[in-house]
């Protein structure tokens, strides 16, 4: 069996109340040996630090989600989460104590942006963390690209993953040849998009996920972790290798970034 690795899930959202404990199974079952849960606020970085300690297969990345845009992904049903007040530097604090395998989900999202300065200042202070607990750093970008790779190299971040990156061929470029890494989500059996960062980046910079319950490769399907084998067969079809050879490279990304 190959050896699978879902490096973005978001096994907290609702869509996976009823059935965790199965979902799960099921990605042990097809053979996934990691899933790196990411939290988006203090609520959902709570649950993270539940499922690492229930799910031996499940790892930790905590982060904060730029504030304005996930209360309108709340707001209009995306992410069903209370969003209670909270200070943000005391979240860092038990982010920092807390150990996470990586600082993830965090970046910048202009789609619902109303305050880029806010957003910039909050994803500068987990960048620094994310250098000072010598982590990698899972980046979000939606509509922010050539700001998100502006700030990391002004940073000089090292290890960085960027999670559905959807900026032009030559932003993929500048942070491939940072020796930053991109995670492939599921859906990229249907994205041109994806597909084509596929044939541009090394295999060495490539990471598989599913983004799940979001991002499904099948359509009306709940996305859920045992269907990050989908990303690696393209990129198995893409690159032309073999799935057992493209698992072991992406397997072999993981630990050298994560481990």
């Amino acid at each position: 069996m190959v050896l699978l690795v879902d490096v973005h899930a978001h096994l907290d959202h609702e869509m996976f109340a009823k059935d965790r404990d199965e979902v799960v199974a099921r990605a042990k079952a097809a053979g996934v040996k990691i899933i790196i849960a990411n939290g988006v606020d203090p609520e959902t970085n709570a649950y993270v630090l539940q499922f690492a300690k229930k799910y031996d297969i499940v790892k930790p990345a905590l982060g904060i989600y730029p504030p304005d845009a996930l209360q309108e992904e709340v707001t209009c049903g995306g992410y069903p989460l209370k969003m209670l007040p909270y200070d943000v530097d005391a979240e860092l604090e038990k982010i920092e104590k807390a150990k996470p395998i990586a600082i993830g989900e965090v970046g910048l999202d202009y789609k619902n942006c109303k305050d880029k300065d806010m957003q910039k200042e909050l994803f500068q202070k987990f960048i620094n963390l994310s250098k000072k607990l010598d982590i990698p750093l899972i980046v979000h970008s939606r509509k922010a690209e050539a700001d998100v790779i502006e700030m990391l190299e002004a940073s000089d971040a090292k290890k960085v993953v960027l999670h559905c990156f959807s900026g032009k061929k030559s932003l993929i470029k500048r942070a491939a040849d940072k020796g930053w890494s991109f995670s492939i989500p599921t859906n990229v059996v249907k994205s041109e998009h994806f597909q084509e960062m596929i044939r541009n980046v090394h295999i060495s910079q490539l990471l598989t996920e599913t983004d799940c319950p979001y991002l499904s490769p099948f359509p009306g399907q709940r996305n859920e972790p045992a269907f990050v084998i989908e990303s690696l067969k393209k990129i198995a079809e893409i690159k032309g290798t073999t799935i057992e050879d493209t698992a072991s490279n992406i397997f072999m990304n993981y630990q050298k970034l994560f481990t």
